[in-house]
Order: C-alpha cells, then sequence, then structure tokens
C-alpha cells in the first residue's frame, strides 16, 4: 500500500515537473530546506580539522537557528555596501565575483545571503574560507495549478520536483587584499529503480551553470550591486577553452589551454563542482589537498529522508592535486597522499572527472 501511495506521488511530481518552467524564467527560485542532516559527501571527521586564522571572522559565529530568530552575534562587522566594489570574472564556462574587500568582511554577508535564500549550512569553516548548504528543494518549480491553489497547505507536502540543490561557497584572499568569491551547484534527482516503478533511488544530475550564474547574480545584488548591472555583468557570454586527458609517464593529466593563474580558478571550481572536500590548499606550490569520495547512490526506496545522511558513501580518500603551468599551458595531475603520481583507475576517473566538467 505504501509502495502505489509513493509511486502515485512520483507519477504526480513528475507531471508537475512536466509543466514546470525554467528555473530562471522570471527569477523563480524559492528554495526550502530539505532538513538538517549530514550531507551526502562531507566526511563527518572534517569538522574537527585544526583552525587558523586565514579567514576567521571577528566577534564569533552566526548559527542558522540565531538568524532565524534575529539573535546574530553582536560584534559581526557590518560589511561596506559601496557600490563598484563587486566584479564579475569569467573563464570558460565559470564565473566567479572579486570584491575590494577583506575576507573577513565579506563572510559574514555572504552567509547571511544563503540563509536568507532558505537553505541551512551544513559546512561553515571560515578558517578554510569555505561554506555549504544542505540539500534544498526548489519549490517554485512547483506549478500553482487548480488543485494545490483549492486545497493550499492541506496537500503541500504530496508536490514534489523530486530534485535537491546543494550549493558550496569559496572565498580565496587576492594579492591586493581583496576577495575572490567561487560559487559552485550540485544535484540530485529521485528516479524509478526498477520497471515496475515501486523503488526509487536518488542519484546525482549535472551541475546547473544557469543556476550557479542566477545565485552569483543575487549574492552581487547583496553585496552591493545594483541588480540591473548585474544581470547585465553575469549574462555575458564566456570563451570556451579546451582541455583533454592525456597520459604522461605512464599517469594520467589534465591538460588545459590556459596559464597558472586561470586553470588554478577553473580546476577550483570543478573540484568544489565534482564530488571533492577541498581540505587545504597552496597556490604557491600549486596544490589542492583534497578528500575524494566514490558517488554512491542511496538505494533505500522511498525514503527521502535518508538521502541527506552519510550512512552508505564510500570512505574517503586523500589526494593532491598538483598544477604546473609553461607558459599558457597548464597540465593537472593526482597525486597520492606522499606526493607520488597515481596512475591507478581512480586517477584516470578523477582526471575524467576534471576534463568533463572544464569543458
Amino acid at each position: 500500500m505504501k509502495l502505489q501511495a509513493k509511486s502515485g506521488v512520483l507519477a504526480l511530481a513528475a507531471v508537475l515537473m512536466l509543466s514546470a518552467c525554467s528555473v530562471l524564467d522570471g527569477d523563480k527560485i524559492d528554495y526550502k530546506s530539505a532538513g538538517k542532516g549530514a550531507p551526502l559527501d562531507v566526511p563527518p571527521d572534517l569538522t574537527q580539522l585544526s583552525k587558523d586564522s586565514r579567514y576567521q571572522v571577528p566577534g564569533g559565529t552566526v548559527t542558522a537557528s540565531a538568524f532565524q530568530v534575529g539573535q546574530a552575534a553582536p560584534d559581526m562587522p557590518t560589511a561596506a555596501t559601496t557600490l563598484g566594489d563587486v566584479r564579475v570574472e569569467r573563464d570558460g564556462q565559470k564565473r566567479w565575483l572579486v570584491v575590494t574587500r577583506p575576507a573577513d568582511q565579506v563572510w559574514g554577508p555572504v552567509r547571511d545571503f544563503w540563509l536568507e535564500s532558505g537553505f541551512l549550512l551544513t559546512l561553515d569553516q571560515s578558517n578554510l574560507g569555505i561554506m555549504e548548504t544542505d540539500w534544498a528543494e526548489n519549490r517554485a518549480k512547483i506549478p500553482q495549478d487548480f488543485i494545490r491553489n483549492t486545497l493550499g497547505k492541506l496537500i503541500d507536502s504530496v508536490y514534489s520536483t523530486s530534485e535537491r540543490d546543494k550549493f558550496r561557497t569559496r572565498l580565496e584572499r587576492t594579492a591586493s587584499g581583496g576577495t575572490e568569491i567561487y560559487l559552485s551547484h550540485r544535484g540530485m534527482i529521485e528516479v524509478y529503480a526498477n520497471r515496475e516503478k515501486d523503488q526509487t533511488v536518488w542519484q546525482p544530475r549535472p551541475a546547473d551553470p544557469e543556476l550557479e550564474a542566477e545565485f552569483l547574480r543575487r549574492l552581487m545584488v547583496k553585496l552591493g550591486t545594483p541588480p540591473e548591472q548585474a544581470k547585465s555583468l553575469v549574462a555575458a557570454a564566456p570563451a570556451k577553452p579546451s582541455s583533454r586527458v592525456a597520459d604522461v609517464a605512464g599517469a594520467p593529466v589534465v591538460q588545459i589551454d590556459e596559464g597558472f593563474d586561470r586553470a588554478w580558478r577553473r580546476v577550483g571550481l570543478a573540484l568544489d563542482r565534482t564530488g571533492f572536500t577541498v581540505e587545504d590548499r597552496d597556490r604557491t606550490q600549486g596544490t589542492y589537498f583534497v578528500r575524494y569520495v566514490e558517488p554512491t547512490a542511496n538505494k533505500e526506496p522511498g525514503i527521502i529522508a535518508k538521502l541527506f545522511s552519510s550512512e552508505k558513501t564510500n570512505p574517503p580518500i586523500k589526494y593532491r592535486i598538483a598544477l604546473k603551468s609553461e607558459g599558457e599551458k597548464t597540465t593537472v595531475s593526482v597525486l597520492n597522499q606522499s606526493g607520488a603520481p597515481e596512475s591507478s583507475a581512480t586517477a584516470q576517473r578523477i582526471c575524467k572527472v576534471i576534463a568533463d566538467d572544464l569543458k
């Protein structure tokens, strides 16, 4: 009986999805947090990493619960809203923001932006310059049909897009004392697991560059850019530099037709998007220190809540992603925890994942 009910709900959701508008049509974005569970791919011990002061915000931290009841930390500095201090940089299909304010003045407004957008934060590491939202559903994708308008919230829980989204934001200091802000999207979709359509699984779906661009635009407005100016800056179409996977001395590498600075930014975004947890980074050495978790679909039928637990994820493995440039060419290598080149099948997959995201 429960399986039949679940099948009917999914069928109804599928019909609703077919009639829904594009996520960006008329700025139709209305996210609602799916819960407070741990994310699928962040190892539980990540929050125990030692802290340093690179991105520490003076005056303590702000929690989601404190924000919701208007009890934010009283000593939190207020960022300036001077117009013209935020701009968009673009390279290939990647966009990021450059702000002339220091990172400790940007961290608070960026955190508030996600909370005000309907998300909770499951990763809030100011020392690493990384924050990550929980999984949330864009309720604006559900059309306001006759039945829903008539019965309202009485059956609102029946309506679902069968999609969930989460976002990672990474802040890096610039040599001039400003901040670069990188934003990446990850998505999941619920699909039928068999022909009988009585079981469902959650599986990854491709990152949505348009959704990333829309949230970058909104974040620009939050940081003080006029809405029309933010829209025009983000909408500009970027060029498409090439990248490829090659074999060098028996080990897989990614070759990028760009110099170090651009390659560093693009690879960082690719890592954020594709299942890596960046523990640390050393730009002077061209190295990202990461944990990689092989993606595993949740196979529990019909229990959406279990999407948001980490019980069924594979154990993470530590790697180094090393960049080495010569002129306008950059090679990206996968190294093991000791710094030796990796030639395993996993290294092959990692290179392919990075190269595919760079295209």
